[in-house]
């Protein structure tokens, strides 16, 4: 089972790299589209902080560079396994990954996976950005980053998998990435002391993320009741996407609509 699961990993993991390098322009015109409306929101807050009294805006910037990260990975995240299946169904080869002998739900597992560690590497890149642009540099501690990273983007990949599931149904609903791509923002804009915030995917995560990057605290430093609030939050949106896309998936093979784009 072990030795299956690793073939079927590095097999999609090399499928995953081989598109990004193909179709790279299209990954770096998507991080330089969001790069720019960044530079705008950070010229409109440099403005407004010439009209105010003092460096009031200090902590605002340091809270906008983590947002605007966190919100670039989820976009990247939740869109991408949504993307797949559209584009297998649109070439004919969505049918073929349901022969695989591992099933077609490890498939998935072995792209959400492969998907996340690729996209670290350009959007790394894309924070480094931001930092030298703002002159704000946070601390950039792999070893808390990575697993905060993990669990914030965990309810993003639950809305992968649902829209990935209405992908298998509806076959076109482009439209809807567009409008959940602008509530993850507004969830990254509730502020943490709203009681009913905690809940919300990403909003926590968010949270844990700058008390690292600006506070400097360590994983194992910050609080376990947040960390287990944030995983579980995290989790109970990734079960609630995986049965809504095991309930598409299921409609799609009644209605014979895999091999149809």
């Amino acid at each position: 089972m072990v030795m299956y699961l690793g073939t079927l990993f590095k097999t999609i993991f090399r499928r995953e790299l081989t598109m990004m390098t193909r179709y790279v322009i299209n990954t770096v015109s998507s991080l330089a589209s969001i790069y720019l409306f960044f530079v705008l929101i950070f010229l409109g807050l440099q403005n407004l902080s010439s009209h105010m009294a003092g460096d009031a805006l200090s902590g605002s910037l340091e809270g906008t560079i983590i947002g605007f990260f966190v919100w670039t990975f989820t976009i990247f995240a939740y869109s991408d396994l949504s993307w797949n299946l559209i584009s297998e169904a649109q070439a004919g080869t969505l049918e073929q990954l349901y022969l695989a002998p591992m099933g077609f739900k490890w498939v998935c597992a072995c792209t959400v996976i492969s998907t996340f560690l690729l996209n670290l590497v350009p959007h790394m890149v894309f924070l480094l950005a931001m930092m030298a642009t703002t002159g704000r540099w946070l601390n950039i501690d792999l070893i808390s980053l990575m697993p905060l990273l993990a669990i914030t983007v965990l309810g993003a990949y639950g809305f992968g998998f649902a829209l990935g599931g209405l992908a298998l149904v509806f076959k076109r609903i482009q439209a809807l990435f567009q409008i959940v791509q602008f509530v993850f923002l507004a969830f990254l804009l509730v502020p943490i002391r709203v009681p009913w915030a905690k809940f919300l995917p990403l909003t926590m995560g968010n949270s844990l993320l700058y008390d690292v990057m600006v506070d400097g605290c360590r994983l194992w430093e910050l609080p376990w009741q947040s960390l287990s609030i944030a995983t579980a939050v995290g989790a109970a949106y990734l079960a609630i996407g995986l049965a809504i896309f095991a309930r598409c998936e299921h409609v799609a093979r009644d209605r014979g609509l895999l091999g149809h784009y």
